[in-house]
């Protein structure tokens, strides 16, 4: 079976976790408590930190709406499960499990897709089957989860949700990068109510302005503003919320940076170019749609600025008690080559997929790795500053991209056929073939071939702002001007093709309607 084409880093001698682990052990076999095999007291160094994972006998899950963040992890991380209520693969992974559907209340954000599946019974029988307890990490959040999390005796693997809300919070994070010193674009953080108000709080920031609330995602949250009839516009999403941050609009490019905070210090992925706002991916102006691991993308100079921010970011991180992976969204600005920070994301993110599937990643450890012994109650040594220094060399980064494709008309469509998760080939312009069943992009080695992750479903309503999935392939998806390259498109409207959908049928349109009202929150 495709999802078995098991590639490194395992050796020869070594069976990977997944085929280790297939048959979930009883009871007898595994236990919150058996965390794994017996090993050393002190993990020193890379060998000893992979074959501590590799050998893991402790249930270890992600619980999300996908497995689309830590694709692959199961691979890394014996005894490694994905709990999703969005079955991406049709039930071809063999560790991915999906409950049955039953009613519940409305979803208005992902941590309701979390507690939902936390206090499914076959979701809380799954875990009774497989030892009970375990370790969870999780996108999103909240005290509710943390409650339930506690009850199930699994302990979660991130720092406490109002540590992360505080983190989260684009206000607070502008204050703590201030502390470490690191730059932000020239703003003022404060509460504005009017048009007049706007200007007489932001006049050393010119008439070209960008604000953003406190909390959401960019693409809904982030305001340009250049005129009243811009600020009408907004008015009622800024006003009356408390402090947002009005930002002097400058000429940038988007970049994202992932990085763990760990006990021996802050580890450093690379810079990825961030696609922003691309209206054949998304309909949302300031929208993530996907992301560029480039070497050359920036100059070294500007690589090195993000990296010295992101490091002093994460020790400040430490001393508010926030330990493990988090991510920041850089601008650099065009015309002078400064870089700003733009926001945190105290988690793992939509970029994830792209830092711990790198071959940077694969020659030492996925990112996630340190997060999860971080974690651990285990002791280890490590030195951060030659990991860091390898990590940022050109040489050891490959080059991939993918594309977050949304449903960008402002219509709402009953989906008939929708492509199936795997390996897809560009046979033609505009035109793709499926491949084979796999689990993620391990197996695609050439540029006329990419993973795709079926988002979106038959029997799922597409509306504007819908996520219909991931893509994923080797080489550049982008021209050196920032624009979607002749093969980005190719790959978009190939994928397009494969959706099919009618109008909604009119005894299903109030159904429809609620669904776009509270459905389009993130889960990516």
């Amino acid at each position: 079976m495709s999802h078995q084409d098991w590639t490194e880093p395992f050796t020869e001698d070594e069976t990977p976790p997944t085929e280790a682990v297939a048959e979930d052990p009883s009871p007898d076999e595994a236990s919150a408590g058996d965390s794994s095999e017996e090993g050393p007291s002190v993990l020193r160094g890379i060998s000893d930190i992979r074959r501590h994972f590799f050998r893991n006998r402790k249930p270890t899950y992600f619980i999300s709406a996908t497995n689309f963040n830590l694709l692959g992890m199961d691979e890394w991380v014996g005894n490694f499960r994905f709990i999703n209520y969005i079955d991406c693969f049709d039930g071809d992974h063999p560790n991915v499990f999906v409950p049955s559907d039953r009613p519940h209340n409305e979803f208005t954000c992902i941590e309701d897709i979390n507690n939902y599946l936390l206090e499914h019974k076959e979701v809380v029988d799954y875990m009774e089957r497989r030892g009970g307890g375990g370790d969870a990490v999780f996108l999103f959040f909240d005290e509710d989860t943390e409650a339930l999390c506690e009850e199930l005796g699994l302990k979660v693997c991130f720092p406490p949700a109002a540590i992360r809300r505080q983190v989260d919070d684009k206000i607070s994070a502008t204050r703590i990068a201030d502390r470490a010193g690191v730059p932000s674009v020239p703003n003022v953080l404060t509460p504005v109510e009017s048009w007049e108000h706007l200007q007489e709080v932001a006049a050393e920031l010119g008439d070209d302005l960008v604000i953003q609330t406190a909390f959401g995602d960019s693409g809904h949250t982030t305001f340009f503003i250049s005129s009243e009839e811009d600020w009408d516009r907004h008015a009622d999403e800024i006003r009356g919320g408390g402090e947002v941050k009005v930002m002097k609009r400058i000429r940038c490019r988007g970049s994202a940076l992932e990085a763990c905070v760990t006990r021996h210090g802050t580890i450093v992925g690379p810079l990825m170019t961030e696609l922003v706002g691309f209206p054949e991916l998304t309909p949302y102006r300031g929208g993530w749609c996907g992301n560029e691991v480039f070497a050359e993308a920036f100059p070294e100079t500007v690589r090195e600025q993000a990296r010295e921010a992101t490091v002093r970011f994460g020790e400040e991180l430490r001393k508010i008690g926030y330990r493990g992976y988090f991510e920041l969204d850089f601008l650099t600005d065009l015309d002078t080559d400064d870089v700003y920070l733009g926001e945190v994301n105290p988690r793992i993110t939509g970029a994830s997929a792209m830092t711990n599937l790198a071959a940077f990643a694969h020659a030492d450890a996925p990112l996630f790795l340190f997060h999860l012994l971080e974690w651990s109650d285990l002791e280890f040594e490590l030195d951060v500053d030659e990991l860091n220094s390898r990590w940022a060399d050109p040489e050891n980064i490959d080059s991939w991209s993918q594309l977050v494709i949304k449903h960008t008309d402002d219509t709402v469509e009953h989906i008939t056929r929708a492509p199936r998760s795997g390996v897809w080939k560009l046979v033609d312009e505009g035109k793709i073939d499926f491949q084979r069943v796999q689990t993620h992009r391990r197996t695609v080695e050439r540029e006329d071939e990419a993973f795709f992750l079926r988002i979106s479903r038959a029997g799922d309503y597409r509306y504007k702002g819908a996520d219909l999935g991931i893509l994923i392939t080797p080489g550049r998806l982008m021209t050196d001007d920032h624009e979607l390259n002749d093969r980005a498109r190719s790959w978009i409207d190939g994928i397009l093709e494969q959706y099919v959908s009618v109008p909604v049928d009119p005894q299903d349109e109030p159904a429809a309607a609620h669904m776009v009202e509270v459905g389009n929150f993130k889960i990516l």
